[in-house]
């Protein structure tokens, strides 16, 4: 697993995330947990 990898449920550092299935991208705030992809549910993303 790639270490800019994160899942569904972890706490990654702040930043934006790419979803590995659509490519939509989210935004995290320290702290914050990694939701599934609003637009497709996957769990998986790897920092941008």
């Amino acid at each position: 697993m790639n270490s800019n990898n994160v899942t569904t449920g972890q706490v990654p550092s702040a930043g934006t995330y790419k979803c590995t299935n659509c490519g939509t991208e989210i935004t995290i705030s320290s702290g914050d947990t990694v939701p599934p992809c609003p637009k497709c549910s996957n769990t998986s993303f790897n920092k941008v």
